[in-house]
């Protein structure tokens, strides 16, 4: 899997995953997945958090008061996927017996803001000594990440995060997608190949076939999509937004993203075909879910069988035990020939340079080894990015993830090079055209507006 995709996915410094109009979450004491910069919160912290607001049961302090417990040299993490907390522990508990070092993992989402957690810690000089954050947050981070440059892991992996000034400072500790997932029992009993959705009128007699069948499919709408913009904003504002930027380019392409950033521009004829696709997607959507669902109503209605796709990626389904039923993605083919999912590092733990620096490179090292990569693949259902890593992932996703991925039919997360805090606009465009309060033309003038507003602060 080892593809030269930082090239592709940074524009200037580089690439990531998520954006945030809101978020809720928890936290506790466990694992390492997301964080942020002293300034904002993460899009990738808040994807994590609203996915899986549930069952973590540590208050907002739980985190910085884990570190009262924690011996001398035993090294921080700040995790913001309380999802796979449990393996995080276990991984923690395992670095320990195989070197004797101690890495605590501090777990937060669910209710609690993990940006505002690490600038909490980071104004009490009370930092992780690890934590997570997106390509296009590097800047905000300069002169306090430490350069992993020459480690033996990143003669393992070509999606290592590198920044012109700063050197090597990220580690990619899972690659992921997004696209319009798929149920694919449900596509088969309509007849409905999804290799043939390249193109809008694909995609539209796609929607009329399933839809005239719902009661004998069981289900309750084509897609399981939902722009409420307060939870689910992240959602919307990146992922759903990123396609308009990268659907149908080769990894390296940044022509759109270029062009986001020259000011806030936007490529009008490419967003009016994004935007009549958008309209296909909210024709076809459930009303309820549309308008004021949550991540939750969202992910238990596909895996129950009454959305045919949704609007996620690979982290919506982890394990082969949520679903009874195969999994695939197709593309976002808003124009003819589209045949592409985003691919990649979402984002990337760095190390505080402040921190226990030399503690962080070993856990590292460790954690590209063999023992590490059996954990996160097969119990915590991530997708390795190291080339020597012998598990397959056991994401039900997985198999289509590769074969995109093999067939380098794959565009770059330049979703994550957008101007930081762009999808708490963006999402609300969404939300107005899914209201019915914008038509297709209405939604890329909005948009227009809106994105060039925005870059004009």
């Amino acid at each position: 899997m080892k593809k030269k995709l930082m090239s592709v996915l940074l524009a200037g410094t580089m690439v990531a995953t998520l954006a945030a109009c809101g978020t809720t979450g928890t936290t506790s004491t466990t694992t390492s997945d997301t964080a942020a910069q002293p300034e904002a919160q993460t899009e990738t912290q808040t994807e994590t958090q609203t996915e899986t607001q549930t069952d973590t049961t540590a208050t907002t302090e739980a985190a910085p008061a884990a570190t009262e417990t924690a011996e001398a040299g035993a090294v921080r993490l700040l995790n913001g996927k309380p999802e796979i907390n449990d393996q995080m522990q276990a991984l923690a508990a395992k670095y320990n017996e195989e070197t004797g070092n101690t890495l605590v993992v501090e777990t937060i989402g669910g209710d609690t803001n993990a940006s505002d957690e690490l600038k909490k810690m980071y104004q009490a000089d009370n930092m992780p000594d690890i934590f997570v954050i997106e390509a296009n947050q590097a800047a905000n981070w300069d002169g306090m990440l430490a350069d992993l440059a020459g480690e033996e892991w990143t003669n393992k992996t070509g999606f290592e995060l590198t920044d012109a000034s700063m050197g090597t400072i990220g580690f990619p500790y899972t690659v992921e997608a997004t696209a319009l997932g798929y149920n694919a029992d449900i596509l088969a009993a309509a007849g409905v190949d999804p290799a043939s959705l390249t193109s809008p009128d694909a995609w539209k007699a796609a929607c009329e076939t399933l839809d005239s069948k719902k009661d004998e499919l069981g289900i309750t709408a084509v897609f399981g999509w939902c722009a409420e913009p307060t939870n689910l904003g992240w959602s919307s504002g990146t992922h759903v937004f990123g396609q308009y930027l990268d659907a149908g380019l080769k990894a390296d392409d940044t022509t759109y993203i270029d062009l986001l950033n020259d000011g806030g521009k936007i490529d009008e004829a490419r967003m009016k075909n994004f935007a009549e696709f958008i309209g296909m997607m909210n024709q076809y959507s459930d009303p309820a879910l549309l308008i004021d669902g949550t991540y939750d109503n969202q992910v238990a209605g596909f895996k129950e069988g009454k959305y045919v796709f949704i609007t996620q990626g690979n982290w919506c389904v982890t394990s082969p035990s949520d679903v009874s039923f195969e999994c695939g993605f197709a593309p976002y083919a808003f124009e003819d020939g589209i045949n592409t999912i985003i691919a990649g590092p979402p984002s990337y733990w760095v190390a505080y340079k402040d921190g226990n620096v030399d503690g962080a490179k070993a856990f590292f090292n460790w954690c590209a080894g063999d023992s590490a990569q059996n954990i996160l693949v097969n119990d915590a259902g991530l997708v390795s990015p190291f080339d020597d890593c012998q598990y397959e992932a056991v994401n039900p996703f997985y198999k289509s993830m590769k074969s995109y991925i093999d067939a380098g039919n794959y565009s770059g997360w330049h979703t994550m090079l957008k101007k930081d805090g762009l999808q708490n606009q963006t999402c609300n465009v969404f939300a107005d055209y899914a209201k019915g309060k914008l038509d297709a033309d209405g939604f890329v003038s909005t948009m227009a507006q809106v994105i060039s507003s925005y870059y004009a602060q």
